[in-house]
Formats: structure tokens, sequence, C-alpha cells
């Protein structure tokens, strides 16, 4: 009988499972250790090597294959990690240095496709669009980013990694022309936009205070905070504008958003009627925008059906 095994790599946590099947409910095991990124690369292989071997231990399984989410993407090209908030990661062929160190084949994607590979398959998107073509996972967090779910002709759904590995890099197209500056060194990307830091930044900026998202959405709530009431429009109208673009460009069945900012009730109202504004069609948008369903289980159980 086939399990599927899944690693997430996190900056601070390493996460395992193990499925007998592709659902929530099938989990035979799930087990986190800290990842310990400060004592480097070799020292993070070592720590999934022995996440592994604790999987095996206390089950008597062994793995066929393995997938991986990782917080950066896999160049296809150089065979080795790129764009990893984990930085010790970048440059390095972690990808064979995981299928030599464990004898098996693996399959590596970021953090986003697993979310939305997770939520195509086992969450939330079979049970509203369950003869979908393509889905659209958003992370709206701490960073912004995305991914693209395809359902093959055999029924199974895949991830769109694309030619560079950077299919549904959508948190660093640009939004804000000579918007603040980005780590990728391009300045006004949906990132630095639309995430949890940069709206509390640009609250900070027009109040002169600083707050939590979760505080400027209580103040925006109860009326009284202009402030809060110019960084949620803010929100609104830049998330119309971005989703706009993906919508025009994949047309896609389903939009799941994951990610603390993500939990914004009003992106699924107001922040829907935005698009409309920016999006090429004459009628509504029939896109389903969708409340994830997995929660922080998407990640790890994503990378299991890798």
């Amino acid at each position: 009988m086939q399990n599927y095994w899944g690693i997430d790599l996190g900056g601070t946590k390493i996460e395992g499972v193990i499925l007998s099947a592709p659902s929530p409910d099938a989990v035979i095991i799930r087990k986190r250790i800290d990842t310990e990124a400060h004592r480097g690369y070799d020292h993070i292989m070592g720590q999934i090597i022995r996440l592994i071997d604790m999987l095996k231990a206390e089950t008597g399984l062994s793995p066929e294959r393995i997938g991986f989410g990782t917080p950066g993407t896999f160049d296809p090209a150089r065979q080795t990690m790129k764009n990893c908030n984990t930085t010790v990661l970048n440059g390095r062929p972690m990808k064979q240095d995981l299928a030599r160190l464990l004898g098996v084949p693996v399959a590596v994607a970021n953090d986003a496709n697993c979310f939305a590979l997770a939520e195509s398959t086992m969450g939330i998107v079979p049970d509203v669009v369950p003869n979908f073509q393509t889905v659209f996972g958003v992370i709206m967090g701490t960073g912004v980013g995305g991914g693209v779910v395809i359902k093959g002709r055999d029924g199974v759904p895949f991830v769109l990694n694309g030619l560079q590995g950077i299919g549904g890099e959508w948190g660093h197209n640009i939004l804000e022309e000579n918007g603040h500056p980005c780590y990728c060194g391009k300045r006004g990307c949906n990132e630095q936009v639309i995430s949890g830091p940069a709206l509390q930044r640009y609250y900070q900026q027009i109040s002169g205070e600083e707050r939590t998202m979760k505080e400027i959405m209580e103040r925006y709530t109860e009326g009284n905070d202009l402030f809060a009431s110019q960084t949620v429009n803010r929100l609104l109208e830049y998330f119309g504008r971005a989703v706009s673009v993906i919508i025009n460009i994949l047309d896609p069945d389903a939009i799941v958003l994951g990610g603390g900012v993500g939990n914004v009730d009003l992106l699924y109202t107001e922040g829907v009627e935005r698009a409309k504004k920016y999006v090429f069609n004459s009628r509504e948008i029939n896109t389903q925008f969708l409340k994830p369903k997995l929660g922080d289980s998407a990640g790890v159980f994503g990378a299991a059906l890798l």
C-alpha cells in the first residue's frame, strides 16, 4: 500500500507527516522538531534525516519517495535553491543532497505551491469547485506568495512550477511604482504593499503610531480611526488590482486566500468588488474566492502530495 510522506521545512520548525491516503483524516503520524537553521546547511540536512528516522522508527514504515515543502524555490536550470528566506539554503543542491542521503526519489516545491496543492486536492476546493481546471493559492501574511495548481488529464492535480521554478511568484510583481524597497531588489512589490508588515508600516507612516494588523482591523471595525480606514482601504484597493492580474492571465476557477491577512473577511466581498474594475470581463467575476480549510496543515499535507 502506498503511503504519502511529506516534510515541511520552515525557518524554525521542520514538520513531517505520513498519510495513508490523500485526506486530512488519513494521518498515520505527524511530528515536529526544531530546524536550528543558525547552525548551517549541513545541520539542517541532518535534522531532516533525524526527523525521517523518527517517523520510520515510530511507524515501522519506510518511504518510497518523499515530498518537501521549502521556504524558497528550486531552480531547475541550476539544480540549486534560490529565493529562500532561510538563506543558508540558497545556492545549495538540496534536492540532490536529500535524494542521496535518503536513497529515494524526492520532489521539492515552495510553501505556497504546497498550500495550493493541498487545498486543491484535500481542502476547500473539492468541496466547492470539484470539477476545477485551475486554482491559484495565495499566501498573504508576513510575506506574499502564490502557487498555481492545474488538474491533469488523469484528473490528478499538479503544481505548475514553470521553466525557471517561479510559477505563481505573485508576491514580487510590481504593484506600486516607486514604492517601498523590497529585498528582491525591486520597489513596490505586492509583498511591500499588501503583506501584514507592509500594512502595519503604512499605518505607522500616516498615524505616527505602531499597531498590529489585528489592532488595525479592530479599530477599523469600531469606526473611530481614520488611519485604520485608510489602511484597510489601501489593502482592498491594491488587493483588487493585484488579484485582477491573476484572473486576467490564468482565469482560475478558484483563488484560495491563505496567511494572516487572508483572514480579513472584507477581501472576499469588497476586495472582489475592487478587482472587478480591473478584470477584462464585461460581466460578473465567476472566480470563487475561498477561505482555506486545512489551516497550518496545508504545507506539510501539500508536501506529501508532491
